[in-house]
């Protein structure tokens, strides 16, 4: 089974950081579900831009849409069945511990994401299947040394369950997926 996972980040987590939240999130997929996802989304986009007379090659961030826009979006998303979206947000606030070196800790949030968010809802005591998860991430000014690191980090988290992850990072401006997600994560965040 193939589950297709679309991940965004709001906030910062950098450890001078004065903002007291963190999200990370999206959503998740299988593969009847993916392109309809998408396809719904740029549609949206694209509608927005013509009322708003908007370049079709600027992206829109989630800060840049009025709450009706975002409303009208996720009512056509949530239409779609193999929709789940998915966010945890950290208030830094109360953490006992400060966040010492930011990629390693967006990889603990996405972990964090899985144990308590995707997998949950995944039915997997009825299937002895592998489970490839297929992630997109934002490239969120990752150094190039560490674009592995999430991958490997995910395979030794989970190697004791039959789970295969293939972490891949996009630019937001160039993928619908990651601007979804950025809309969802951000909405959270913003609440």
């Amino acid at each position: 089974m193939k589950v297709y996972i679309y991940i965004d980040e709001s906030g910062s987590i950098h450890k001078n950081s004065k903002t007291n939240y963190f999200a990370v999130g999206g959503y998740f997929t299988f593969f009847e579900g993916k392109n309809k996802i998408t396809s719904i989304y740029k549609r949206c986009n694209k509608s927005i831009k013509d009322k708003r007379n908007i370049d079709l090659k600027k992206e829109i961030k989630s800060y840049d849409m009025i709450d009706n826009e975002k409303i009208a979006i996720f009512k056509k998303i949530q239409e779609v069945n193999d929709f789940c979206a998915i966010v945890k947000v950290f208030n830094k606030k109360i953490m006992t511990k400060e966040i010492v070196e930011s990629n390693i800790f967006f990889n603990y949030a996405v972990k964090l994401l899985f144990s308590d968010c995707i997998i949950p809802l995944l039915n997997l005591k009825k299937t002895s299947e592998k489970i490839e998860f297929i992630l997109s991430i934002d490239t969120r000014n990752i150094k190039v040394r560490d674009l592995k690191n999430l991958e490997d980090y995910l395979k030794t988290e989970f190697c004791l369950s039959n789970f295969d992850f293939r972490v891949t990072y996009y630019d937001s401006q160039t993928n619908y997926g990651i601007q979804l997600a950025d809309l969802i994560v951000n909405t959270f965040y913003n609440i």
